[in-house]
């Protein structure tokens, strides 16, 4: 008589290998499969084969998706692998090691991705790697972000709509309101100035493409509806005006002027796509920049100091005042 464990290993052998069956299928079936077509290829019961659709989605975090009695795999679910030159490999490094450097939080793709970069590589660049990973893996986890992270991208692989329940940012002490969108997923983008990703897409109800910081969904579903990509082009030119972003408002002419300490510092730079810099006779910079809104450049602009002073627009200008002046009250009154 077998013992427990030989009788358990082999369950878990054979659970295992029905999975990739199952994977097979769906695979082989992109138009998808029912359900008892694979219980009857597989020769187990209808509930088994269920088990094992659910299975394959929440424990391996396969793209499988469910319309109208079928059930498939995502066509992007797969990728071919790459065959990079070492210069190759050190470009998809050196854009990975941004990714950890700015990531406030562990990312398991991109741990993955390291480890399957690691393979065959001269051994410094491994070394490397290896040490990318273990800073990677002090990070703090967040499985619900993930989770988010998982569901949009397979959204946007395979241009279906999604519904969220977004919690926008909180501004001048207005408590936010969880608002539900239908979104177009165009883009998933990351930010180095706020560590942070999100989810560019067109906005259903409002009839707009509009920003999402992915941190602030609270949940996601994927729908079985399909979108159209849009023109060529659409999401690049809307980024070209953001600061970083927030590409959704409206465009502001914005002019600086730096002074002669800091000027060659600011000049040796393109801080943004659309600026335009100009050395003045006493030293200081003259600098112009037309973005969407001022609630990113803001920052910018205050990380300066007093090196710099807003010429326009006037909003700006008296934001940046307001706030060295109350950064100030609270410094005299401590």
């Amino acid at each position: 008589m077998a013992d427990f464990d030989e009788v358990g290993s082999s369950a878990k052998r054979d659970r295992g290998a029905r999975l990739l069956r199952v994977l097979s299928l769906l695979k082989a079936h992109p138009e998808g499969i029912r359900v008892d077509d694979i219980a009857g290829r597989l020769g187990v019961s209808r509930r088994t084969a269920y088990r094992d659709l659910v299975a394959l989605q929440g424990e391996l975090g396969m793209p499988t998706w469910a319309e109208a009695g079928r059930w498939g795999i995502l066509e992007t679910a797969f990728l071919p692998p790459l065959k990079l030159t070492v210069p190759e490999a050190m470009a998809v490094f050196l854009a990975s090691r941004l990714m950890v450097r700015y990531a406030d939080k562990y990312d398991p793709d991109l741990a993955s991705a390291f480890e399957k970069l690691a393979a065959g590589l001269p051994t410094p660049l491994t070394e490397h790697v290896e040490r990318s990973l273990d800073v990677l893996q002090r990070a703090r986890r967040d499985d619900v972000f993930t989770d988010h992270v998982h569901a949009l991208t397979r959204a946007w692989a395979d241009r279906r709509v999604v519904e969220i329940e977004y919690e926008p940012a909180r501004y001048e002490g207005r408590e936010p309101t969880i608002r539900e969108a239908v979104v177009r997923p165009y883009l998933i983008e990351p930010s180095t100035q706020t560590h942070s990703l999100y989810l560019i897409g067109f906005d259903e109800v409002p009839g707009a493409l509009r920003t999402f910081k992915i941190e602030r969904i609270r949940s996601v579903i994927v729908t079985p509806r399909r979108f159209e990509p849009p023109e060529p082009g659409t999401v690049e030119t809307m980024l070209r005006q953001a600061w970083d972003m927030i590409a959704d408002q409206p465009t502001t002419e914005v002019e600086l002027e730096f002074v002669p300490a800091v000027a060659a510092r600011v000049a040796e730079t393109v801080w943004h796509p659309t600026q335009a810099a100009a050395l003045q006779p006493d030293g200081s910079l003259n600098w112009r920049a037309t973005v969407s809104g001022t609630i990113e450049i803001r920052l910018w602009v205050l990380s300066w100091g007093d090196d710099v002073r807003v010429i326009r627009p006037e909003s700006l200008r008296d934001d940046v005042r307001e706030t060295h002046r109350r950064a100030l009250a609270r410094d005299g009154a401590g």
